[in-house]
């Protein structure tokens, strides 16, 4: 048997029709601004997002990280919240490569809001570090795939307004969030100078991520895609996986978020594990672990030897993921799974 993979979405291979897509896209030289495909992907993905223009990454904490390169000085300060990816798997890149430390904030599931944003501001004085940036990350991975609302951003997006400040959405998930919530793309971006996208995750494309703002921004991204080691020659081979994934995977993300909910629903019922149900937004949930079931790593180990795949985050919690290589199948023999190893 096949083992039923829920430690995270980008665990997803390309489908059947997205390889004969990449298989068949016409390539270039990207350096040279001259791959007709990564030219389209980033033409569709500035439209989606509302921007003016848009850039091609190999990856996630490199869009992050370009964006945040490109709108700060050394020195400054990022305003975020304590959970954000930037923070906790980005390997201190805010530091090392832009020379920017982290003012972090509190708050639940991934949140925070305006007033936070106020009382952390930095005072015009040259014994502090500026602050010049925030990043809200939107589904919140360590909350649990949960999504903004748009009135806190808005609310978020007056502080910074007031203060000089820009605002970046690390939206890896970004698509996740629409598809829970209804929402275009658009109301959220509008509030943002710069916004990342992740394909290689839901979407279930391989390889890639975008930046997305302005013409001028998107040249100083470019220029840090440069100096990062991002460039790439015939690059249209991957990115015609990410063209695909938006124009047939968007839709069936609900999919995934069905599943994690039946997911949820069955695993707090059990013996032993804990769950959140009203916080099941999208399509990652977390569950506590009660020591008579042992650490989180040793029940995912006793897990992966029976044939379902989940990780430990922290000594008494696993985060399961659900995606497109797992279906409504999949779920209920997980269950079936999990049931076992906890009774």
């Amino acid at each position: 048997m096949q083992p039923i993979d829920l430690r995270s979405d980008t665990v997803t291979k390309p489908t059947p029709a997205m390889r004969e897509a990449m298989a068949s896209a016409e390539v270039g030289d990207d350096v040279f601004a001259g791959d007709p495909t990564i030219n389209r992907l980033q033409e569709t993905v500035a439209e989606l997002l509302g921007k003016e223009a848009a850039i091609y990454v190999p990856s996630g904490s490199m869009a992050n990280q370009t964006a945040i390169r490109a709108q700060t000085q050394p020195g400054d300060e990022i305003i975020t919240h304590e959970d954000n990816h930037i923070f906790h798997y980005e390997a201190g890149a805010p530091a090392a490569l832009s020379g920017c430390s982290l003012r972090l904030l509190s708050g639940h599931r991934g949140f925070f809001n305006a007033d936070a944003v106020r009382a952390a501001l930095r005072p015009k004085d040259s014994h502090f570090p500026q602050s010049s940036l925030i990043v809200i990350e939107n589904t919140h991975n360590r909350g649990g795939g949960t999504c903004w609302s748009i009135d806190a951003i808005a609310d978020i997006r007056k502080v910074a307004d007031e203060h000089g400040l820009k605002m970046h959405l690390d939206g890896a998930r970004l698509m996740n969030a629409c598809a829970a919530t209804g929402h275009k793309p658009t109301a959220y971006t509008k509030y943002f100078d710069t916004v990342s996208i992740c394909f290689s995750k839901g979407l279930g494309a391989p390889v890639g991520s975008a930046v997305a703002s302005t013409t001028e921004t998107i040249g100083r991204v470019h220029r840090f895609r440069k100096m990062f080691g991002g460039g790439m020659r015939q690059g249209g081979i991957i990115a015609a996986g990410a063209l695909y994934a938006l124009e047939n995977h968007v839709d069936r993300l609900s999919d995934d978020h069905a599943n994690a909910k039946t997911l949820a629903v069955a695993l707090a019922e059990m013996p032993g594990l804990s769950i959140d149900l009203d916080g099941i937004e999208t399509n990652i949930l977390y569950s506590d672990v009660d020591s008579k079931l042992g650490t989180a790593a040793e029940f995912a180990s006793k897990l992966k030897d029976a044939g379902v795949w989940m990780i430990a985050t922290g000594p008494q919690r696993i985060r399961a993921v659900t995606h497109l290589n797992v279906s409504s199948d999949d779920i209920d023999c997980a269950i079936d799974i999990v049931r076992k190893c906890t009774g």
